[in-house]
């Protein structure tokens, strides 16, 4: 009588469930199922399959499946959201933005700027510096607020756009606070570069959607 010698169907079938994982994950399934129902027709009637292992292995391919539906579904999502922020962007085109910067918006003789303040101050001074960065006047705002704030400023006959600057001095007693310049610009044009929205404005050039501190 001749014994034939009895194949274990795990080893066979856990190095299948194993290459599949870095091959093409469209036929990895498929492939899965057609290796069991080959090694169960061929399985030693003396030694069968364990029904708890054939469950495990079928549990591990129905998670690896689920994973990769989950990432094309939130691969769609980010297509959506990009598509959705390039048209809220593209309504900005034309359109004064407020971001970090120091460049006094200067139309109509007032120039316009703004600044945060991370805390109460006693007093706040903004100076204002003309396009050689002299000092060309003061303005003293007194006690503010931690938030944000804005200020105007005289220009007088200095010509719209003029290259003005601002600079911001808080205290509070003898300590000097922490203050954060922010200024006017006008979107001239967007774009998409990877997985952010960047609005092309007149001064800053381009600046990141996400970096906008408000829509004037």
């Amino acid at each position: 009588m001749t014994t034939t010698a009895a194949v274990n169907p795990y080893a066979a079938l856990n190095a299948a469930t194993s290459s599949t994982k870095t091959a093409n994950e469209a036929g990895s399934a498929d492939r899965f199922l057609k290796l069991l129902v080959t090694q169960m027709q061929h399985q030693d009637p003396l030694n069968p399959m364990d029904n708890a292992q054939i469950t495990s292995q079928m549990a591990q391919i129905n998670t690896v499946n689920g994973i990769e539906q989950l990432n094309t579904t939130v691969e769609g999502l980010t297509g959506q959201f990009m598509q959705l922020q390039a048209l809220t962007g593209a309504s900005l085109v034309g359109r004064d933005v407020t971001l970090k910067g120091n460049k006094l918006d200067i139309k109509g003789g007032v120039g316009v700027g703004g600044f945060d303040l991370t805390s109460t101050a006693d007093r706040v001074k903004v100076e204002v510096l003309n396009p050689g960065g002299s000092v060309v006047d003061t303005i003293d705002l007194g006690a503010e607020t931690a938030g944000r704030h804005a200020f105007t400023w005289p220009a007088g006959s200095v010509p719209d756009g003029a290259n003005y600057s601002f600079r911001v001095t808080a205290t509070a007693g003898a300590a000097t606070l922490a203050t954060t310049p922010l200024m006017r610009d006008r979107v001239e044009s967007v774009n998409t570069s990877g997985n952010n929205l960047m609005l092309n404005t007149r001064t800053s050039g381009p600046v990141a959607y996400s970096d906008i501190k408000a829509f004037n």
